[in-house]
Order: structure tokens, then C-alpha cells, then sequence
């Protein structure tokens, strides 16, 4: 491995790093000082060795076998935030709920992030959304650093943003965002930021281990086959429809509160949540021919057999 100022940990355990607190170790976790150290350990690391960045791990599977790859976590270094005007940048390691505050504290409308767990790095990249507002309405550019540790500007057109999802290619680390929002009087934004928390926590199991929403919501097809609006249909329902609210798998469970929410019930593993997912698409899939899309990342490998 390339020589690092940060910290490079071999054969690190990724599931205290993810909210499900599931999964095997990485061959490599890389959480540089700063940008020149990442930099220089991406243009220094071996092109055939795969590159993994995470952020809090809010919307990942580990499986039990751990990843084959060096995994970035980025910390300090990359959590500033700086806003002018309208304008807020944000670095990838910053929290969406203190991008948010702080952006409301300034007059700045970004409520939206202040109930989607995790960071904007993993934002940026699933497009996260909330209460009708996307990060594709406010972005206006990426900041990345390439595979061969070039820094790169991409505009928000250029992230092709789709529903929970952006183009960005393999090994690329998302290092920090610019956003623009409405100005609003701070008492408003803050407001409305409380009505969204009690919302939530009226409607999500946001005190148990969770990676947030399980499946997308399809997109429905009206009689002419056309797409219609991709929230005509809802996972939940047809979830519930296909009797799969509270089901269970070892200490995998679709949660009682909500049922496109997948709880680590105390003693799961990455097979556990994975397989009970694949049931409840299973099930989805024979009471209404719909294949629900994993919106919960996946990655690494099964454990071993035996294991």
C-alpha cells in the first residue's frame, strides 16, 4: 500500500461502520488526513486494486464475508461547510441534518436534508430525497477526486441524476458539493425542519437499526404504458399487500411501524437481511407481478461456507 498521512487499517471489520451493524472486514479501510493525501494515495494505488469509498453507512449491506477492496471513509478533513448567499458547499463527510441547520441558520431552504440519514457524499450519489424535494433540484456541481487522483468538477447535468441514483464512475470519491436553495426567514425554515422530525418519527422506526427505506418505490404505468410519476406506487403498500409487514428472517425483520423499513432486530447477519429482502421481492413480485429494486446498497462477498 501507498505510504499514507492518514490512517490505513488492513482487514478492517465494516460492520460497526454501517447503521445495520452487519458484514465482514475490508482488505484495506483508507480515512485520509486531507485532499492531497487522497490524491496521492489514489494516484499511487495499483490500478487492478478496487476502490470502495462509504460514508455512515445509512444505506449499506456488508455481506458476512467482508470487501475485496480498499474502502475510504472520509472524516474531518472533508465535513466544512461555507455558505454565500444562496449558496452552500458542503464537504462529503458532512452530516445532510447539519447541512441543513446550518444552511436554515443562514436563511438558506435545504430543509429537505434534515431528515435523510447519512452524509452528503452517499446524498450525492443515491440522489436523496425527501418530502418532494431531491438533491438534483439543488445541486449545481460535484467535486470528485478520479481513480489516478486528478480532482474533477462535474455539473449537476453531468451527474445524470435519476431517481435515487447519479452517474459516477468506478472509483471515483465524491469529496464535496455545491447546493443553492430559496432564501426563507430562519424561524420558517426551522419550523418546518421540526414538522418533518415529527413526522418521521410519527411514521419510521428511527430508534431501531435501520438503513433507512428497503426498496425503491416503482415507477406505475398508466393504461397507455406511459411512466407516470415514480411515486404512484409505494413499496409499503405493496409490501403490505403481499402480507410481509412484520415478517422474519433470523434477526432480519420488516419492521411492525413500517414495512419498507428492515430492522437488525439484535443478532442479524448481512445473509439474514439480504435473504429476507429477496423473500419479501419474492412475495411482492407473486401477488402483484411487480419486481421490487433494492434501494440498500450491497456489496461484499457471502461468508465462506461453513461460516
Amino acid at each position: 500500500m501507498p505510504a499514507v498521512r492518514g490512517t490505513l487499517t488492513p482487514g478492517r471489520a465494516l460492520a460497526e461502520l454501517t447503521w445495520l451493524r452487519v458484514g465482514g472486514p475490508a482488505d484495506w479501510l483508507f480515512q485520509p488526513a486531507d485532499l492531497d493525501d487522497l490524491r496521492a494515495f489514489l494516484a499511487a494505488l495499483p490500478a487492478d486494486v478496487a476502490v470502495f469509498p462509504i460514508g455512515v453507512g445509512s444505506n449499506l449491506i456488508v455481506r458476512d464475508g467482508g470487501l475485496r477492496a480498499v474502502v475510504i471513509r472520509l472524516g474531518r478533513g472533508f465535513n466544512g461547510i461555507e455558505i454565500d448567499g444562496g449558496t452552500v458547499r458542503a464537504g462529503a463527510a458532512a452530516l445532510d441534518a447539519h447541512v441543513a441547520r446550518k444552511a436554515a441558520a443562514a436563511g438558506v431552504d435545504l430543509t429537505f436534508l434534515r431528515t435523510i440519514p447519512g452524509a452528503i457524499g452517499g446524498a450525492v450519489r443515491m440522489n436523496a430525497g425527501c418530502y418532494g424535494s431531491y438533491v438534483a433540484d439543488h445541486c449545481v456541481s460535484v467535486t470528485c477526486v478520479t481513480r489516478t487522483g486528478e480532482v474533477v468538477e462535474r455539473t449537476a447535468a453531468e451527474m445524470s441524476f435519476a431517481y435515487r441514483q447519479s452517474d459516477l464512475p468506478e472509483g471515483w470519491v465524491i469529496v464535496g458539493a455545491t447546493f443553492r436553495g430559496a432564501r426563507g426567514l430562519s424561524e420558517t425554515l426551522d419550523a418546518r425542519m421540526a414538522d418533518q422530525i415529527a413526522r418521521r418519527d410519527a411514521s419510521q422506526p428511527t430508534k431501531a437499526r435501520t438503513a433507512g427505506s428497503t426498496f425503491r418505490n416503482p415507477a406505475g404505468f398508466s393504461s397507455t404504458g406511459r411512466a407516470d410519476d415514480v411515486h404512484d406506487l409505494k413499496a409499503w403498500k405493496l409490501i403490505d399487500d403481499a402480507g410481509m409487514r412484520g415478517a422474519r428472517q433470523g434477526g432480519a425483520q420488516m419492521a411492525e411501524k413500517h414495512s419498507n423499513f428492515m430492522l437488525n432486530t439484535g443478532d442479524a447477519t448481512a445473509a439474514d437481511l439480504e435473504s429476507l429482502g429477496e423473500e419479501v421481492r419474492k412475495r411482492v413480485f407473486q401477488q402483484s407481478g411487480l419486481l421490487l429494486e433494492w434501494e440498500i446498497m450491497r456489496v461484499g462477498e457471502p461468508a465462506p461456507d461453513g461460516d
